[in-house]
């Protein structure tokens, strides 16, 4: 069984690693995170001034002249490496007519998939690593401030849990490869899913909090506490919300709460920064959901292609 796949990981992670589309995907994503640093750099000494704190955090969190910083590029083109790498997975292979080649071949028919995913996996890994290291070597020389202990594992927690957001869109695009004939019809479905996500479920989610609770009228005032809340955990649906609020928590230490707090839940607080495990134990529902989800589509597609008919 580990025979198998290991020679199916080994033949995906080199079609992955020398196909044009990894080359293009990477070379948008170096190209866009050059673009943010620069912006970092450019509104690097009134961020300082404003908190002379955590200097090599700051590299991918500060943004501007009207360019995003590194995190928000991220946030969202993240999702886009992990579509396509895996929107064709399965349902290349069937039109192409190698599936049951595949399939012939004296290994275990699940092997196929989890080698598929795996090499996915690594490559999405190694291009988060990749471009954090590139941000961090640029921010060194450009910058010249050496980041601490703290800040380093902060940075790893944050590109390792970017690793995983990836993974949840490499899962959803393999699902959908599953269920599809063909591999354009795979994207476009995943895309769809992806623009929503993105763009159009926190305006969804106001508009249904809106319906439940409007803030117009007499009861206006007293509904504002549960709209918001509503609002809240209907974005939370989306993984794309999931993500930025857990990486604000992560590159920012100076961010005690997820949620606005009352007076009285501050009062007598010491104003200082929180250390990462406290952090981490503020977004651990959000890593666990961001995991179990990855999982769980993983999972759907698993089932659906160890239940499908191979026909020569």
């Amino acid at each position: 069984r580990s025979t198998g796949f290991s020679a199916l990981y080994r033949k995906e992670l080199a079609d992955h690693m020398h196909s044009a589309r990894f080359y293009i995907v990477f070379a948008l994503l170096a190209l866009t995170s050059g673009a943010a640093f620069a912006g970092a750099l450019s509104g690097m000494q009134a961020a300082i001034a404003e908190s002379p704190d955590f200097i090599f955090l700051k590299l991918f969190t500060v943004s501007g002249n009207a360019i995003p910083s590194f995190a928000s590029f991220l946030a969202y083109l993240a999702p886009l490496t992990g579509i396509v790498l895996g929107f064709d997975a399965i349902s290349s292979e069937r039109s192409q007519g190698t599936l049951n080649r595949l399939a012939s071949q004296p290994i275990y028919r699940d092997t196929l998939i989890i080698a598929k995913f795996m090499a996915g996996f690594t490559v999405i890994l190694i291009l988060s690593l990749s471009l954090g290291v590139m941000v961090a070597g640029l921010g060194l020389i450009t910058v010249g401030v050496v980041p601490g202990p703290e800040e380093i594992a902060r940075a790893l927690t944050y590109l390792v849990y970017s690793a995983v957001y990836m993974s949840l869109w490499l899962a959803l695009a393999i699902f959908f490869s599953v269920l599809s004939r063909h591999a354009a019809t795979s994207a476009l479905v995943s895309i769809s899913v992806w623009i929503y996500m993105t763009l159009f479920a926190g305006m969804v989610a106001g508009i249904i909090a809106n319906l439940v609770f409007p803030v117009n009228g007499i009861t206006g005032y007293s509904n504002l506490l549960n709209n918001y809340l509503l609002t809240l955990h209907l974005t939370r649906i989306s993984p794309y919300n999931l993500y930025i609020e857990a990486i604000t928590i992560i590159l920012n230490p100076n961010m005690r709460a997820l949620f606005v707090t009352s007076q009285a839940a501050v009062s007598g607080a010491v104003a200082s920064y929180l250390t990462l495990d406290q952090s981490l134990i503020m977004i651990w529902p959000h890593l666990t959901a961001m995991a179990a989800a990855t999982l769980a589509l993983f999972g759907a597609a698993y089932v659906k292609f160890m239940r499908q008919e191979i026909r020569a």
